[in-house]
Parts: C-alpha cells; structure tokens; sequence
C-alpha cells in the first residue's frame, strides 16, 4: 500500500504541470500517478510555499531506502532535463514521487510492479 505523505505545490507549479500531464500522448503510470498527486496537494501562492518543500527547479537530495544509495537532482520539466548537470524529469518515477514532499518525508512510490521507498533529505531552493 502507498503511503501518502502530504504534499504542497505552488499554483505555477501545478498549472504547468497539468499542461505537461495534458499534452503527453499514451498511457503512463508516472503520469497518472501524477494527476493524483497533483489532485490531492495543497496548492498554494509560490509566497506561501514553505523552503523545505521539493518544486520544480529545486536541488534536492534523497535515498532510495531499498538501495540505500543517496543522489542530489534537480527537478526540472522534460525538455530542461539537457539543461544543465544532475538534472531529472518529473516524469520519472523519482521526480515525480518526490514533487511536493517536504525534507524528512518519505514515500512509497510504484514502478514496474516494485515499490521505490524515497526518503528526502533535503531541499535547496533558488
């Protein structure tokens, strides 16, 4: 079973992410997982979303608890993932998982049949 930690996006955040989510042709589980998250996170004005808080274009650092390995990423949409170093889309299954979540949250996040077990670290804004 999932376990849904609470989740905050800003309103730019969630706008451009439903035209993201809009837009993509077939079915994906990371993108319907997706809609759901964006359907159930507190939206917020980008003033009152806390520092802590994983957004797209923000440094977060996280461990996959099943491995135990940690990695440091940008959150970026699909077409600035080229943009830059260490860059990762919200449509893959991590970038998506960890969208919304706040440093010390964890979550269980389905791929492939398996469940990713994430636990943010920390979040570093510009």
């Amino acid at each position: 079973m999932r376990s849904l930690p609470p989740i905050t996006v800003s309103t730019p955040d969630r706008d451009r992410l439903y035209a993201l989510l809009d837009n993509q042709q077939g079915e994906s589980e990371v993108i319907d997982l997706l809609y759901d998250e964006l359907d159930r996170a507190d939206v917020v004005p980008p003033d009152a979303l806390p520092a802590n808080v994983a957004t797209l274009n923000s440094r977060v650092r996280f461990r996959n608890e099943t491995s135990g390995k940690e990695h440091e990423v940008v959150l970026v949409m699909p077409r600035e993932v080229d943009q830059g170093p260490d860059r990762t889309s919200v449509l893959v299954p991590a970038g998506a998982a960890l969208l919304g979540l706040k440093t010390g949250d964890s979550i269980d996040w389905p791929h492939k049949g398996k469940t990713l077990r994430l636990h943010l670290i920390d979040v570093v804004r510009n």
